[in-house]
C-alpha cells in the first residue's frame, strides 16, 4: 500500500510504514498528481479534500490529524465510499491550557486580576469543555453558550444565550467549529456589531477558527477601543494573516494552542488506530512509548497567590516566545510571512501538557510572610487538580 502524509504529522512515517510505503509532502502542496496510486492519505487543515484532489484515483482512507473538517468535503467522501477519519478531542487539554497560559500571561501584562473577572466560553466541544473545568477548578466564574447543544433534550449545563456573554463578561473565548449554514453559523460570529459591544477592557480570545471573528470588523474595533485586550491564535486567511491587524494584537500566536507533544502524538495514534481498523492490521505504535518521563516543576517564590499562578503558567510555558516569533516579522515581505507562519507550526519547540509535572508543595515559598495561606491553598489546587 502507498501512503501520502502530511509532513508535519508527528512521527507518521514511524507509525504508518508497518502499514505501506510512506511518501512525506508538504500539506499545502499535496496534488491530486501525488495520488494517482495512493490507497490512504493522511492531512492536517491545509489540504483541501473534495472531488478536485480525489477524482480518479484510488484513494480509499483519509484520516485528518486534527479535530475540525471545514477542509473536507464530507458529502462527496460519502457519495464516493471512501472512508473518513479524523482526532476528534487530541487537543482539548493542550488547547485550554494554552488560553490559560494566554489568560495569566496578559493579567500581569495588562495589569488585571483573572479571578475577579467573569468568563464566557463560546463552545461546549472537547475544548470549551477542557477550559470550564480549569476555569471553575481556578475558582474563575464562568458561563457557557452553545445553542446547538442548549436545544438539546439532556443538557449537561445550564447554557446562556450570545447576549449575556457579551453583556456580561469580560473574558470571552470562543471555541466553535466554523460553519457557514444551518440554524446556528458560527462564521463571523463576531462581526462589527457584536464586537463594538464588548465590555470595557474585555480580554477577548479566539482559538477556534480564524473566520468566526472578522478580522477586518476586528482591526476596526481595536482602533476604536483601546481598552480591549486580544489574544488570537487563529486568523483569517491563514497563512496569509492581516499584517496590520497582527501589530494591533496583544498576544498573537501562529495557530498552535493544540501543539503540545502529547496532543500532536494523540492525533497521530488515533488516526492511526482508525487506518489499522479500516485496513485490518494489528497495531504495534504506541503514543505512551514516545512520551519521556515527567518533569519536576522549578521552585517559585511568591508574594500573592496571583503571583503564585503567574509564575507556574509561565513556568509551564513562556507563551510571550510563541509572540515574539510570530510579531518579529517586520522585514518580511507578505509571502516570506506566509512562509514564516507556516514554518513556525512546523518546528515548534516541544510543549508537554499539565501531566508530565510534578509540582511538590516545598518548593512553594511565600516571599511576602504573610499570605501563607493562599498560596499554598493555590498551590494545593495546582499539585492535585492541573498538574501532578
Amino acid at each position: 500500500m502507498r501512503i501520502v502524509a502530511d509532513q508535519n504529522i508527528p512521527q507518521v512515517e514511524s507509525a504508518f510504514s508497518e502499514l505501506g510505503d510512506v511518501e512525506l509532502l508538504p500539506g499545502r502542496k499535496i496534488s491530486q498528481n501525488h495520488l494517482i496510486d495512493c490507497q490512504c492519505l493522511l492531512v492536517r487543515t491545509v489540504t483541501t479534500i473534495d472531488k478536485n484532489l480525489l477524482h480518479n484515483t484510488p484513494v480509499q482512507f483519509i484520516a485528518s490529524a486534527t479535530i475540525g473538517t471545514d477542509h473536507v468535503d464530507l458529502d462527496y467522501l460519502k457519495q464516493q465510499g471512501i472512508t473518513f477519519s479524523n482526532a476528534i478531542g487530541c487537543n482539548a487539554e493542550a488547547a485550554a491550557e494554552y488560553v490559560i497560559s494566554g489568560i495569566f500571561a496578559l493579567s500581569q501584562q495588562k495589569n488585571f486580576d483573572p479571578f475577579k473577572r467573569k468568563a464566557g466560553i463560546i463552545g461546549y466541544g472537547n475544548v470549551g469543555a477542557s477550559l470550564l473545568q480549569k476555569l471553575r477548578t481556578l475558582g474563575i466564574e464562568a458561563l457557557v453558550c452553545d445553542p446547538p447543544k442548549a436545544e438539546q433534550a439532556n443538557k449537561a449545563i445550564d447554557y446562556v444565550d450570545l447576549e449575556t456573554i457579551i453583556s456580561e463578561c469580560d473574558l470571552i473565548s470562543l471555541h466553535v467549529p466554523l460553519s457557514y449554514l444551518g440554524d446556528h453559523p458560527t462564521h463571523h460570529l463576531f462581526n462589527q456589531h457584536n464586537l463594538a459591544r464588548l465590555k470595557h477592557r474585555c480580554l477577548f480570545i479566539n482559538a477556534a477558527r480564524g473566520p468566526v471573528v472578522d478580522n477586518l470588523a476586528l482591526k476596526d474595533i481595536i482602533g476604536q477601543r483601546p481598552d480591549l485586550i486580544t489574544f488570537l491564535d487563529t486568523w483569517e486567511n491563514e497563512p496569509n494573516v492581516s499584517r496590520s491587524l497582527l501589530e494591533q494584537i496583544d498576544l498573537a500566536t501562529p495557530h498552535i494552542a493544540g501543539y503540545s507533544v502529547e496532543g500532536r502524538l494523540r492525533a497521530t495514534e488515533m488516526i492511526y488506530d482508525a487506518a489499522c481498523r479500516h485496513f485490518n492490521k494489528s497495531k504495534h505504535w504506541k503514543m505512551s512509548d514516545q512520551l519521556t518521563k515527567p518533569r519536576l516543576i522549578d521552585k517559585i517564590s511568591a508574594k500573592h497567590s496571583l503571583d503564585f499562578w503567574q509564575q507556574l503558567f509561565q513556568q509551564h510555558h513562556n507563551i510571550w516566545q510563541d509572540n515574539l516569533a510570530l510579531k518579529n516579522t517586520s522585514e518580511l515581505g507578505n509571502s516570506h510571512f506566509a512562509h514564516h507562519f507556516d514554518s513556525l507550526r512546523k518546528i515548534y519547540p516541544d510543549r508537554h501538557e499539565y501531566d508530565r509535572y510534578i509540582l511538590n508543595s516545598h518548593q512553594i515559598i511565600d516571599s511576602s510572610k504573610k499570605n501563607v495561606f493562599d498560596i499554598k491553598k493555590a498551590a494545593l489546587i495546582a499539585h492535585e487538580l492541573l498538574f501532578q
